[in-house]
């Protein structure tokens, strides 16, 4: 099968294309054909050689951690699904990933892919979608009439997280350029902060919730826009604690738990049309494209997600 894979650490430039066996399955898991993909920033991270100690893995790696295609394959373990069936997944983080004609994935980690999606825009959603979930949901527990602040709200995880919040019924506030206002108004953003031109911990006060996707200073000047008793959750860093206990908060990293079973209720939301996908750019499958995408990720100025069209 082809592949574009990495064969050591370094630049965009390391990734090149690659004639790889077809994966095989185990008992409990599907190959799926890939028709999309989608980059995140532990994509390029990991490329850099950033988490190599986090993810000791050999080379040569395919990287890739979002797929929308069809079951091509079951092992006999399976019991939900079937050759021929449309799916999207967040598979495990493996060294063998989904910048793949084919890839595998353990039934638990399936959903059925959303039939009002193209396979671009459902593989648009797993990752950032459970990780924007998982942030508001399951550790901030977001609920109606909470003042949630999202940083970067035009990109791939604060684009998902403005709908969902404002579908439990939060009052958002979101950082981004001037560029990107309307378009994080039209996502249900209450209230716009220009990070260019304004400094969101003098705008904002009294917030129940910050979903921190940046890190650095700005993870740091979240803990002032907090009210006592407020939640913080980065996924940029590990949180001061010291600045947690001085602004009587609570404050936690978060990295995402692939989970099929909640991905399948997020694509009842997007048959709903209640959250709507964010596809801001597309690329071929090729080593060049995918250099391409990796560059505009690592700006972290990509609008909604980019999505890799494999097939």
């Amino acid at each position: 099968m082809r592949a574009v894979v990495i064969n050591e650490y370094g630049s965009k430039d390391v990734l090149v294309e690659q004639e790889l066996p077809k994966p095989e399955i185990k008992a409990n898991q599907v190959l799926v054909e890939v028709y999309a993909t989608s980059i995140n920033p532990i994509d390029w991270k990991l490329r850099a050689g950033y988490l190599k100690q986090m993810l000791d893995w050999s080379f040569p790696i395919i990287l890739g951690w979002d797929v929308a295609g069809k079951i091509v394959e079951v092992g006999s373990e399976v019991k939900a699904y079937q050759v021929g069936d449309e799916v999207f997944a967040r598979p495990d983080t493996t060294p063998e990933g989904t910048y793949a004609e084919f890839t595998t994935v353990d039934e638990e980690l399936l959903a059925k892919k959303p039939s009002n999606l193209s396979f671009e825009e459902a593989a648009s959603i797993p990752l950032a979608g459970l990780t924007a979930w998982q942030c508001l949901v399951d550790t901030t527990k977001v609920k109606e009439g909470d003042k949630v602040l999202i940083h970067a709200g035009a990109g791939g995880v604060g684009s998902l997280a403005i709908q969902m919040a404002k579908h439990l019924g939060a009052y958002v506030a979101t950082t981004a350029s001037e560029t990107n206002e309307a378009y994080v108004k039209q996502l249900g953003a209450d209230k716009f902060i220009n990070y260019r031109t304004q400094n969101f911990e003098e705008e904002l006060s009294d917030y129940d919730v910050v979903i921190d996707t940046m890190g650095g200073d700005i993870l740091n000047k979240g803990f002032e826009v907090l009210k006592p008793g407020g939640r913080l959750v980065t996924i940029a860093g590990q949180p001061d604690q010291a600045l947690a206990e001085k602004h009587q908060v609570t404050a936690n990293s978060y990295w995402l738990t692939p989970n099929g079973k909640q991905l399948g209720e997020l694509g009842e939301l997007l048959e709903k049309e209640i959250i709507k996908p964010q596809v801001g750019h597309e690329f071929g499958f090729s080593a060049e494209q995918l250099q391409k995408a990796h560059e505009l990720s690592e700006t972290h100025h990509a609008k909604g997600k980019i999505v890799i069209k494999v097939k």
